[in-house]
């Protein structure tokens, strides 16, 4: 039965990989050839494996079915081009010939290109996401659905608008010239961010944290760093806030799968060597003059990462919220901004700063006004927690909140 979860287990990291490569084979018009074979290759596995049993390398044993699948879909066409109708000329025979390259080395460089290819500025902010979910995450469609809280119908509808529109523009699978790379490479990494998030805190999957994705997105920018092309501080920078905040996976959540607070949390359970690579790639990103927003958030993650409850650290990380609140807006920003400013200058002043941004649809908004307010209006923060319990959309939100209740009582 070890077949149920391997399988699932290897589409999310395979499925992607022989897409990406059969897309670089025979263009992104045929990119529904590529996804229908690589679709085929795990049915096959699921009809087969529980028959004859797991393989001893099950991924190689993917490729090479995903190869023969290609070379019979590719003979199939040239016998119908040269038999059937010898008159119609179809590009899908060129190169049936040619061995179907899932060397790592090609596999990467596909994937690479495919990033850039699928967030083409010809198609929308929203389509390139769902796409590169899809096709380079190995998200189903329901998972993407329920990522942007629309029907199943809705994104099936989305992705063939996107690749219809890739098509027409015959968008090559390349890396974009230097002109071109710093606006594509923006899209690529603001996807790469969102997938973190998305597994950091996991609103589709109603869980408190999705690991996969994390290192997914992970894996993802870590190929743009290891490019030479594609090797920016900015790279860099979202790299080394993916290190920190993965280096305190294991003490965020308990063994019930709740969400430990991060007052609450044990140090010793912190991932030393995250920490430290982390630590690495900042410094790799603090080249040339470019700051963008992972920077800044990377300094305020470097900073949770140093358990200590000093002033100077809340001085930097509040020096750093402001600066990100220059450059890159965000309400959830300007919300944990207050925390730090109360750290720096006490409860008043970030109740104030907080009350001012009436997030009154959110509850992490009233979870800081519970703390804020807890040792200053008891009865204010007890109001602030309940209202919170009320919005929170997670169990482990929920469950955190009741403690904080709890402690007041």
């Amino acid at each position: 039965m070890q077949h149920i979860t391997l399988i699932p287990h290897l589409f999310r990291t395979e499925y992607r990989k022989i897409v990406s490569v059969l897309c670089r084979h025979f263009g992104l018009q045929q990119m529904e050839i590529a996804e229908d074979i690589a679709s085929d290759t795990f049915l096959t596995a699921a009809e087969t494996w529980p028959l004859k049993g797991i393989p001893q390398q099950p991924a190689a044993w993917l490729y090479q079915v995903a190869k023969n699948k290609t070379k019979n879909y590719l003979q199939r066409g040239l016998l119908f081009a040269t038999k059937i109708s010898p008159d119609i000329k179809s590009n899908s025979t060129e190169g049936y010939e040619e061995e179907i390259d899932l060397s790592p080395q090609n596999v990467n460089d596909s994937q690479l290109q495919m990033m850039f290819a699928v967030c083409h500025p010809a198609i929308s902010r929203e389509a390139q996401i769902g796409l590169s979910l899809r096709i380079l995450c190995g998200f189903g469609i329901e998972e993407i659905a329920d990522a942007f809280l629309t029907s199943k119908e809705t994104i099936n509808k989305r992705l063939f608008r996107a690749k219809e529109k890739l098509k027409e523009e015959k968008i090559d699978i390349e890396l974009p010239p230097p002109a071109a790379m710093n606006e594509r490479l923006e899209a690529v990494l603001t996807i790469i961010y969102l997938l973190f998030n998305e597994g950091y805190y996991s609103i589709s999957q109603n869980k408190t944290l999705r690991k996969d994705l994390c290192l997914e997105a992970m894996r993802l920018c870590t190929m743009l760093v290891e490019n030479e092309s594609t090797n920016k501080p900015a790279v860099n920078a979202l790299l080394a806030l993916m290190c920190f905040h993965a280096s305190r996976f294991d003490a965020r959540i308990n063994e019930h799968g709740e969400h430990i607070l991060y007052e609450e949390q044990d140090a010793k359970l912190w991932n030393a060597d995250l920490i430290s690579k982390g630590g690495y790639f900042l410094n790799r990103a603090a080249s040339g003059n470019e700051l963008s927003r992972y920077h800044l958030e990377a300094g305020i993650a470097y900073w949770n990462t140093q358990k200590e409850d000093t002033k100077e650290k809340w001085v930097n990380i509040l020096y750093f919220y402001n600066r990100l609140l220059q450059i890159a807006y965000s309400p959830i920003a300007a919300l944990n901004r207050t925390y730090a400013l109360a750290k720096v200058n006490g409860k008043p002043a970030g109740i104030a700063a907080a009350e001012q941004l009436e997030l009154t649809n959110n509850h992490f908004y009233f979870a800081l006004l519970g703390e804020l307010y807890t040792g200053v209006d008891d009865a204010k923060a007890k109001e602030h927690y309940e209202k919170a319990l009320t919005l929170a959309k997670t169990e482990a939100d929920r469950a955190a909140i009741k403690k904080k209740i709890e402690k007041l009582l």
